[in-house]
């Protein structure tokens, strides 16, 4: 599977090369590879001079793994085995921890033990839809702003749309701007029983069915949360927007990860429209597990008509040709261009045993010449033929070139979708990836921009 001439191949190398690129962020849906992609990206900038630190949001851990490290935190750990002048880091982001980080900077420290001590701030800080998006995105405009790195490399969050984490800044701010944050932060500012009536009133009609639920100590959590959390809530706001603009600013690139599947492709497709949409520089497409054959001349249809042929006999062995034939007529022995014996009327003789006469070699190259769906004496009862073999690993192909012919389909219908979008494709390989080696082949073969020198 080849790129179209009509689809620009995207240049990996020129981007990591470049000063002005800052952060490549890998997007795209779940299960495609983005994790490897980005830890390769990483390790071939590094290789090639950059001072690098790849953010992952994946919990399978799989980037500390090919890493080589034992695991990953918070914080950036560098990486051993680099062959370069440069430097590789590598972290996972904990979504809690940074949190926690946020508070213990913005907050005195009675207030800060307020909230992390605060019931519902454990349960925001743990697993509030949004929160771990919000927070890759407080944890990238914290490593930009410490210009330590020369690039950062980000593996987005595995949620339903690899996109969320645009979002969250978006979602955060309209939680914090609800009615229902107002709501709760009023009584702290009113304070005293004139603010708790104040709550019960405006809220009787909201919290009735969830104050049964869950208690009056629910809400009183809530608003504890929120009156603690109230001088805070601007600058989450302003660090989030920043970050936001972060992204859509040039020395930022996106690359859109996507398997040669429809679903993924769709995805893909949507990815690079949202994009667009929301002004943020896209680099190209990686297509990840792209499937060759070295015999792709070789069509299906006549791989199938081929096994077909064998397993019902139709095809003999044609090595020996008409001589073959003439061997078969011929006394044992002799050669094809010998001087024909002369005629005799001496009857057959034979041995003893009434055996036939003729030597052992006359008998075996007989045995020899037998059709070829015939088993032969050497052949293991039980064991499939040469013939169902051969049938086999044609039928194999059949279904490999069908592979082939589908994932070309697909990624032309994207391709005739959005022709300015360069690709770059990257051959499936056997086994997974699960170490440094690994990790540079990708590397290597992703610098190529082809399915012809790339594989992952």
């Amino acid at each position: 599977m080849t790129l179209d001439p009509a689809a620009a191949p995207l240049e990996v190398d020129p981007l990591l090369d470049d000063p002005e690129t800052r952060i490549i962020v890998c997007c795209g849906s779940g299960g495609v590879g983005k994790t490897t992609t980005a830890a390769a990206l990483g390790v071939r900038a590094a290789e090639r001079g950059r001072k690098v630190v790849v953010l992952t949001i994946d919990p399978a851990r799989r980037l500390a793994q090919s890493m080589g490290i034992d695991s990953l935190d918070n914080t950036p750990r560098q990486v051993k085995g680099i062959e370069g002048p440069g430097e590789l880091h590598a972290m996972m982001l904990d979504m809690k921890r940074t949190f926690d980080e946020i508070v213990e900077a913005h907050a005195d420290p009675d207030r800060a033990r307020a909230i992390l001590e605060n019931p519902f701030y454990q349960s925001l800080s743990a697993g509030f839809a949004g929160t771990q998006e919000y927070m890759a995105m407080e944890k990238l405009g914290q490593l930009r702003a410490r210009e330590e790195w020369d690039l950062i490399v980000v593996d987005t969050p595995p949620s339903r749309s690899a996109l969320d984490f645009l979002d969250a800044p978006k979602r955060l701010g309209s939680f914090l701007d609800g009615k229902f944050i107002r709501l709760l932060m009023a009584p702290a500012k009113m304070g005293g029983r004139a603010g708790m009536k104040f709550l019960n009133v405006g809220m009787s009609m909201m919290t009735g069915t969830l104050g049964k639920l869950l208690g009056g100590q629910f809400l009183r959590d809530v608003q504890t949360f929120v009156a603690a959390m109230d001088t805070m809530f601007g600058g989450f706001r302003t660090r989030a927007d920043a970050t936001y603009r972060l992204l859509q600013a040039p020395g930022t690139a996106f690359l859109v990860v996507a398997a040669p599947e429809r679903d993924a492709l769709r995805e893909a497709a949507y990815f690079v429209e949202r994009l667009a949409a929301e002004g943020m520089p896209l680099a190209g497409l990686v297509l990840n597990r792209v499937h060759g054959s070295g015999a792709s001349r070789l069509s299906a249809e006549r791989a199938r008509a081929a096994a077909e042929n064998l397993e019902e006999g139709r095809i003999v062995d044609q090595s020996h040709g008409k001589n073959g034939v003439r061997e078969a007529a011929a006394p044992a022995g002799s050669s094809p261009d010998a001087p024909e014996a002369p005629h005799t009327s001496e009857p057959h003789k034979e041995s003893p045993r009434g055996e036939s006469s003729r030597s052992p070699q006359s008998t075996s190259q007989s045995t020899s010449r037998q059709l070829p769906h015939q088993e032969t004496e050497s052949q293991t009862p039980g064991q499939p033929s040469v013939n169902q073999l051969t049938a086999g690993l044609l039928r194999l192909h059949a279904e490999r070139m069908q592979v082939l012919k589908r994932e070309q389909r697909t990624r032309d219908r994207f391709t005739a979708l959005h022709p300015e979008v360069p690709v770059a494709e990257v051959a499936a390989l056997p086994g997974d990836v699960h170490d440094l080696t690994g990790l540079r082949t990708i590397g290597d073969r992703l610098g190529g921009g082809s399915a012809a020198t790339g594989a992952a």
